[in-house]
């Protein structure tokens, strides 16, 4: 089988262009409520736990890595600044990310894949429905606002578990780490985080709907849909981060600076 050099181009185009698509859709009426609602109850449950699971341990690594590395400079007192740093502007959005894409996204394009192997899809053209309106946009919303709550849980409980760790297992002290919050970090860095979770499950809803809806070939078409769909969202993030990052740090300056 001979593979075609713009093939990737074209992807990405398509998949932009369904972007697009989602965007219009989203200001179109009637707005499916109920299954907006459905939507983000499901993401939510499939989500939520693995997420709590995996916080407490980002939490940890990130206050012994950042623990040790100010205890070689003799600034202790700051361990929980940087800590809540790292928690707030990284970890919390990247975990959160990857828990909505590898689960929520995932669930999200078989659901999708399964309706357009069985023609559901088609059917509902030739009724005249939009199934972008109908099935994707609710899909996307929900992802996002999942996204958005989840991240601040995942922050919430990181920045304990990694006050547990340092005042555990680092000797440090419950007074210095809490009251050094506020040395480093300040107010804009918990926005950029909750808009980096946005985005990041805006990403994952998007392409997860793009790989289920195009899927073909039957069940085995929408397995490697799937497949290709979790990869893609984890490129797309780790892109998107690094852009957010880079914006941010230029029009918000690191306190003291």
């Amino acid at each position: 089988m001979t593979v075609s050099a713009t093939a990737p181009l074209k992807h990405a185009g398509s998949l932009f262009a369904f972007a697009l698509d989602t965007f219009r859709a989203m200001f179109r009426r009637p707005f499916q409520l109920k299954e907006f609602l459905q939507q983000a109850w499901f993401v939510a449950s499939v989500t939520i736990i693995p997420t709590a699971l995996v916080a407490i341990p980002f939490g940890a690594v990130i206050a012994l890595q950042v623990g040790g590395l100010i205890k070689q400079f003799g600034a202790q007192a700051f361990t929980g600044s940087a800590a809540v740093l790292a928690v707030v502007r990284e970890a919390s959005p990247i975990a959160t990310a990857l828990l909505i894409a590898g689960a929520g996204g995932s669930a999200i394009c078989a659901d999708l894949g399964s309706r357009k192997i069985r023609e559901e899809l088609d059917a509902m053209m030739v009724l005249g429905i939009d199934p972008i309106q109908r099935l994707v946009v609710p899909r996307v919303l929900a992802t996002m606002l999942v996204a958005f709550f989840l991240n601040g849980f995942v922050s919430v409980v990181g920045v304990m578990g990694g006050y547990v760790f340092n005042v555990v297992l680092q000797d440090g002290t419950p007074g210095s780490y809490i009251a050094s919050f506020t040395a480093l970090a300040h107010l804009p860095d918990l926005w950029q985080g909750q808009a980096k979770a946005l985005v990041f499950g805006a990403i994952a809803a998007v392409v997860a709907a793009y790989k289920g809806v195009n899927a073909g070939g039957g069940p085995k078409g929408v397995g490697d849909a799937v497949n290709q769909s979790v990869v893609i969202t984890f490129m797309l993030l780790f892109v998107a981060n690094f852009s957010m990052t880079a914006i941010y740090f230029q029009l918000v300056p690191p306190k003291g600076a």
